[in-house]
């Protein structure tokens, strides 16, 4: 039996060997390869296509069947999921072939390409750049395309992955405050909320980093230098006046007055030490005035 199995195997791999694409591989006839190449893109034979198509483009690049052949190419990476070499053949075809039927959805293809291979947003999101970049490209030119509304609609997701990572990128700093240097931490979380709010002014986050703000400014007021100290507290009870008339009615609204009246508190300190220390400088200069001169 086991060598009844053995002969099965060996005839089995002789005719795959044999079979018509293996043929077909091996053949020197580029009108050959170019039917084969498109008979299997046609039956969803994807990573034969390709193989087929590597062999005839370079033969038939320039001819009028390079331009089909070029697409197919293409959209064969995209159906097996290769999508980062997919968004490159698409962009080459747009390039090469702009006045082409076929330019629009290859420009179109391109962005979804991109689209398809930006990560989450917890992960790094360069190649989501790259995605807005290439759908911005496609919108601008082809305001009036059939795929207008879903390219915004793939604009619109990538942009909340952007916020999402923005405000992860604010939590991790504000959860770190506490940390080994909570004076670095603190002004990045106040940096990164506040450049939050500018990029992301209708965010559902606002509200609550806004609070937040408050609440890091003071305590970094607090802690900072004698020379800093009075700007910092002013920078906080600033934030404090800003988020009063942006949410009237919030829910954080006694945090932000416990974290107000801090800052008032010390600043009324500082403003004491600051008349102290003005009024020993006076006293100090006065005496240097009084004493005798080295002239003699």
């Amino acid at each position: 039996m086991r060598v009844h199995h053995i002969i099965v195997l060996i005839v089995g791999i002789a005719l795959t060997a044999c079979g018509p694409f293996n043929k077909l591989e091996k053949s020197t006839n580029w009108e050959e390869l170019y039917a084969g190449a498109n008979k299997y893109y046609q039956e969803g034979e994807y990573n034969k296509a390709i193989i087929l198509y590597d062999k005839v483009l370079p033969v038939i690049r320039g001819s009028e069947k390079a331009e089909l052949a070029d697409y197919n190419y293409a959209n064969c990476h995209f159906k097996t999921k290769r999508y980062i070499e997919a968004a490159g053949y698409f962009n080459n075809f747009y390039r090469t072939y702009n006045r082409s039927p076929l330019a629009e959805e290859a420009l179109f293809m391109r962005a979804y390409a991109l689209y398809l291979d930006a990560p989450d947003f917890n992960l790094d999101q360069q190649s989501s750049q790259e995605a807005v970049g290439a759908i911005q490209q496609f919108v601008t030119l082809f305001p009036g395309s059939a795929s207008y509304e879903r390219a915004m609609e793939m604009l619109t997701d990538l942009e909340k992955r952007f916020e999402e990572k923005a405000y992860q990128q604010a939590e991790m700093y504000y959860t770190l405050k506490d940390g080994l240097y909570p004076g670095q931490n603190m002004r990045a979380c106040a940096i990164s909320i506040q450049n939050f709010a500018k990029d992301y002014p209708e965010s559902k986050y606002n509200e609550e980093l806004a609070y937040k703000l408050v609440e890091v400014t003071t305590k970094y007021a607090e802690n900072s230098v004698y020379a800093k100290k009075e700007e910092r507290l002013t920078d906080a009870l600033r934030f404090a006046g800003v988020f009063y008339r942006k949410y009237p009615e919030s829910a954080y609204t006694s945090e932000v007055e416990k974290y107000e009246a801090e800052a008032r508190e010390e600043m009324q300190e500082h403003l004491e030490l600051k008349q102290q220390v003005a009024e020993r400088r006076a006293v100090l200069e006065a005496e240097k005035k009084e004493l005798p001169s080295n002239n003699n």
